[in-house]
């Protein structure tokens, strides 16, 4: 006996979060995350304008960030974040990636702020925010409000639906499903790789594969780097600056709802430990780090929690390891090419398993803590909730947008704090 208090481990856990894979399991483990949050990452700057290679190399270092701010006690991988994407597009029409830039800057600092005075003044207050019945329905949205994107993905061409990108999606999920259920030992581990290895074979032979950017690109090239104060004449843009540091505080919303999931997901409090007040802080601090590089702002990914959920694997070392390889594939035109030729339809059919992955846990949650569903206020808070969440209501103010899943956290949270315990017919 050393008298140390001994380390919490998640026997569920085939990987838990300090466990070091061997360096082949490693290799493999940590190519299946960077696999799984390519599309998605890479989806936003190309709606932009801004070139992929920046946005895969500002994930990488922002989640080696992330990994250091929360002294490797989380993991989690950070991705170019959709709820600037409006936002982006008008400011990249007006004045150009600078005042996009500033913009992620200015959003990276709110976090910073914020952290810096929840590590002044504690997060006690969050497990009175959300309880389960909160926090439940939230997890169910943040999964299930991803399911037209990847029915979509699936399903449409562009704008038309095509059967054979569908045929491709669903032999991706069921040769998925198939791995996941009966392959054993290190193969169990990895069923999201080999499925999207299998369905891009099967988009290769439906022909639907487009390799004309793979043969032209080089296999090595800088990302494409718009660096602060170097790239161009500094100029002020106090606009995109309003514009995107509002923004800040409806992606926290989302952060911390990922950050529940990850509570579920490991058994443990991260709230309490390493802090929220850290996972925040390593959030912005990644913000701040893409607006300098050329990047979009970074938020956690919720891809990358679905296969936590599918593969037991939580180690922070191959969600390190993900981000290594993201900032080497970065440097390495071919690769990144190559990865991006991953037709849709073979994300939509992996999507459909680890968007749901994530819904469950937070059915779980409902389920593992009892709540009472005989009492009219939880029936109350948790329909508001779904409804606007999965239905994609947003509010709308100017350039200003508050996303379905930070709207319909709050209607929860006002919900949880106004209604009383029970209704008068109750009583």
């Amino acid at each position: 006996m050393n008298g140390k208090k001994e380390e919490f481990r998640n026997e569920e856990a085939i990987l838990d979060i300090q466990d070091r894979p061997t360096f082949t399991h490693w290799l493999v483990l940590s190519i299946q995350h960077l696999f799984t949050m390519f599309g998605a990452t890479v989806l936003v700057p190309l709606l932009v304008g801004i070139n992929p290679s920046i946005a895969l190399f500002s994930s990488g270092v922002g989640t080696l960030v992330y990994i250091l701010c929360t002294k490797a006690k989380i993991p989690a991988y950070l991705g170019s974040s959709f709820a600037f994407v409006g936002t982006m597009q008008v400011l990249m029409k007006v004045d150009g990636y600078p005042a996009i830039g500033q913009g992620a800057i200015a959003a990276g600092l709110v976090y910073v702020i914020v952290s810096l005075v929840i590590g002044r003044f504690g997060s006690e207050w969050v497990d009175s925010l959300l309880p389960p019945v909160v926090v439940g329905p939230i997890i169910i949205v943040i999964g299930l409000s991803l399911a037209t994107t990847a029915a979509n993905d699936a399903m449409m061409n562009n704008s038309h639906y095509d059967l054979k990108y569908f045929g491709v999606a669903l032999f991706t999920l069921i040769i998925t499903i198939i791995f996941n259920m009966f392959l054993k030992g290190f193969a169990s581990m990895i069923p999201v790789l080999l499925g999207i290895v299998c369905g891009y074979i099967c988009a290769v032979l439906a022909g639907i594969v487009d390799f004309q950017s793979v043969e032209a690109a080089k296999w090595f090239s800088l990302p494409a780097f718009n660096v602060m104060f170097v790239n161009y004449d500094f100029k002020l843009y106090p606009g995109a600056i309003l514009a995107m540091a509002p923004i800040a505080f409806v992606t926290m919303t989302e952060h911390m709802g990922h950050v529940m999931v990850l509570n579920k997901l490991t058994k443990r409090n991260f709230f309490k430990k390493p802090g929220l007040h850290r996972t925040l802080f390593g959030d912005g601090l990644s913000s701040i780090i893409a607006g300098f590089a050329g990047g979009p702002p970074t938020t956690s990914y919720g891809e990358n929690i679905g296969v936590l959920a599918m593969t037991k694997v939580h180690s922070v070392w191959v969600l390190g390891g993900a981000a290594i390889f993201a900032v080497l594939f970065s440097f390495v035109g071919k690769v990144s090419a190559l990865i991006q030729s991953i037709p849709t339809p073979v994300i939509g059919g992996i999507s459909f398993l680890l968007f749901g992955m994530i819904a469950s846990n937070g059915l779980r949650i409902l389920v593992d803590n009892k709540v009472d569903y005989e009492l009219k206020r939880n029936l109350i808070i948790t329909a508001v909730i779904l409804v606007i969440g999965i239905g994609g209501t947003y509010l709308q103010i100017g350039q200003f947008q508050l996303t379905s899943i930070a709207l319909a956290t709050i209607f929860g949270i006002v919900a949880n704090l106004v209604l009383p315990e029970k209704a008068n017919s109750e009583r």
